[in-house]
């Protein structure tokens, strides 16, 4: 495995772990705070430690998005679709998904204005920057499950 693939993975699993809550996290899947820790720990002596599939299963069950799962899809050049269950309770159809998409895309590019004012992206600037496409990557993921509706009519 290389360093890149570990470190995508490893920024994957912090996400997860955020995304559910530290303290949640723990509870959820039995692991202490500390050990979560080190599955997304960029420390060398963690390097090769990664989170077990029992427990991305356990954590991708209780979050908003399955972050390693997709982390995963990604590397092996697939896509991944969330059945109508994990879809988000509003569902306004493709206009409203087109009217987000369109207010995220102009988030992002106000954070992409903002980021490169003195001539290089921070790492902080290139977290914000990823948070933002990662939002619009969900607002096109539904907009293709409102597609995929359609056809089906």
């Amino acid at each position: 495995m290389t360093d890149t693939i570990g470190s995508y993975l490893k920024k994957h699993s912090e996400a997860l772990v955020k995304d559910v809550g530290i303290e949640a996290s723990a509870e959820a899947c039995g692991k202490s705070k500390a050990t979560l820790g080190r599955y997304y720990s960029a420390d060398p002596d963690h390097a090769d430690r990664f989170m077990p599939i029992d427990v991305v299963a356990r954590l991708e069950a209780v979050a908003r998005f399955p972050h390693v799962t997709h982390a995963l899809a990604e590397l092996g050049g697939l896509t991944v679709s969330l059945d109508e269950e994990r879809r988000n309770a509003s569902r306004g159809g493709i206009n409203s998904d087109v009217v987000a998409l369109s207010q995220r895309f102009a988030m992002l590019m106000a954070e992409y204005h903002q980021s490169i004012e003195d001539g290089k992206i921070t790492m902080n600037e290139a977290k914000r920057l990823l948070t933002e496409t990662q939002a619009l990557q969900r607002i096109l993921l539904e907009i293709k499950l409102h597609l995929e509706e359609e056809t089906v009519r």
